[in-house]
């Protein structure tokens, strides 16, 4: 151990400081902080004594990505709701435990035979967890059985998502979010309208008709007869309100669309959840038969592939370390729960939150996480009874950095700054200037009442610092204003000015 290394951990300064609380209290509460970063702790203490923060609850931990040591923490041992901060457990436990090459296969098998341009059977199209497929996927498996010389199908079509179990949705999971894109429901054999990979969804535009008065127009993407769109929106005149809502109705189908969009204006857009992703899948995939030729004259069902099925086709999706791109830039929900099933299928031969919560637990437990402390609920971090403390994080982090994967961890996070949307994710907009641009490397989280910024920054003596800040029940607006100026303090820290 070096010198410097050895001198914080003989000398720690315990400041009690009133004003740095983040609410106001009787209680005097432990800032700790070592001696070459207690000036930094300082600078943190004053931009927590910000008012936006009373009456809520902020944990905060600094790392040395070097030795591990903490150097400074505020509340960092106290259990917090992390948000989709929840998604760096999610995505190192499947790193470590699928392997960073690791393909999700989608398969196409039949309980019959070929016979010249018929097959004689029914076709069953097995989804096993592939969370990038898309209506130009179904095309290409049509085209393939299409090159296969198969014209018709005398049977039925079978979607099969037993891959993973019959829960949708997580227990946790607000009842108003589960129409939201964000919450859409988990299946094995799933879909997503573009390559932000929202499984479960589809999107609505909403456009002006040529003429007021007349009705708005409106387009999916996929096109799809499997939700119902009730069009109430009306075209005003050009110096009208665009107002346009669109939701779709819980336990349906039905999308409804309503309000007013000036002639000559731009479009409404929204990415809405479906209800039962498996039969959104059939219902395109028949589109995709149809538009190669192929026919069939059975039903449409959802059933368990036979053991003996032969394999007529299969698709591979983009490996692990590419999903975690649009996963962990975007901070995409449903790549997260998928992961935890898949985890859950792969290791214990279940694909549910309980056996992927499992594997997460005891993976990140050998990276050197004290879950003693935890409290999983989810993947996402959608759970309001997800509990993890600022210090674990850290941990997380620190340790994540021995992985032969962490290229690829490190490479998934946002970009402070970094307008390329698949760069910058979620901190595109945020951290515009130097020396936190380009800097700060870090997942952000968000929830009603929190806000989370945890990740990897560089102070300016060259010392990569790992950071986790977890805000909690707060009520006030612009909260992660207040994280981007404990990032940047870091960013433009000097222990030998």
């Amino acid at each position: 151990m070096g010198k410097k290394y050895m001198k914080r951990c003989l000398i720690v300064l315990l400041v009690f400081v009133f004003a740095s609380l983040p609410y106001k209290t009787n209680k005097e509460t432990l800032v700790k902080a070592t001696d070459e970063y207690a000036e930094l702790g300082h600078q943190i203490n004053e931009i927590l004594n910000d008012q936006r923060l009373n009456g809520s609850v902020a944990g905060i931990s600094l790392r040395s990505a070097d030795s591990g040591e903490i150097l400074y923490e505020h509340f960092g041992d106290v259990r917090l709701r992390p948000a989709s901060n929840m998604k760096l457990l999610t995505a190192a436990a499947a790193l470590e435990t699928l392997g960073e090459n690791y393909r999700f296969t989608t398969e196409v098998l039949t309980d019959g035979k070929v016979n010249g341009h018929n097959l004689k059977g029914n076709l069953y199209l097995k989804g096993k967890g592939d969370p990038t497929l898309l209506k130009e996927d179904f095309d290409q498996i049509a085209n393939g059985l299409k090159e296969k010389g198969i014209k018709k199908i005398n049977g039925n079509l079978v979607g099969d998502d037993t891959w993973y179990d019959n829960v949708r949705l997580s227990q946790d999971l607000i009842w108003t979010d589960e129409t939201e894109y964000y919450g859409a429901q988990v299946s094995a054999l799933t879909l997503s309208p573009n390559t932000d990979y929202d499984t479960g969804t589809v999107i609505v535009e909403v456009s002006p008709a040529s003429k007021v008065g007349k009705p708005a127009e409106w387009k999916l993407t996929p096109q799809t007869n499997y939700v119902n769109i009730i069009n109430n929106a009306v075209t005003v005149a050009k110096d009208g309100k665009q107002k346009i809502t669109i939701q779709r109705q819980h336990g349906t189908n039905t999308i409804i669309v309503e309000g007013t969009i000036p002639v000559g204006g731009g479009s409404s857009k929204e990415w809405m959840s479906v209800w039962e992703p498996t039969g959104y899948v059939l219902d395109v995939f028949k589109q995709s038969l149809k538009e190669k030729g192929i026919q069939y004259t059975g039903k449409v069902q959802m059933a368990k592939t036979p053991e003996k099925a032969m394999l007529l086709l299969e698709k591979k999706s983009m490996s692990l370390k590419e999903i975690l791109i649009p996963f962990m830039k975007l901070s995409n929900n449903g790549h997260a729960e998928m992961l935890t099933k898949e985890m859950g299928r792969v290791v214990y031969g279940e694909g549910s939150w309980d056996k992927g919560l499992e594997v997460i637990n005891n993976t990140i437990a050998k990276l050197g996480v004290n879950t003693k402390t935890l409290q999983l609920q989810d993947g996402s971090g959608m759970s309001h009874l997800t509990l993890i403390p600022a210090n674990e994080l850290s941990q997380l982090l620190f340790d994540a950095q021995n992985k032969s994967w962490f290229k690829s961890y490190l490479t998934s996070l946002p970009v402070a700054g970094d307008s390329e949307r698949f760069v910058g994710g979620t901190l595109r907009n945020r951290m515009k200037v130097p020396p936190a641009k380009g800097n700060v490397i870090a997942k952000t989280g968000s929830l009603t009442g929190v806000s989370t910024l945890s990740g990897y920054v560089t102070t300016k003596d060259g010392e990569r610092i790992i950071f986790s800040i977890l805000n909690n029940n707060f009520v006030a607006s612009g909260i992660t204003s207040i994280e981007d100026q404990i990032a940047t303090a870091i960013a433009n820290y000097e222990i030998n000015k």
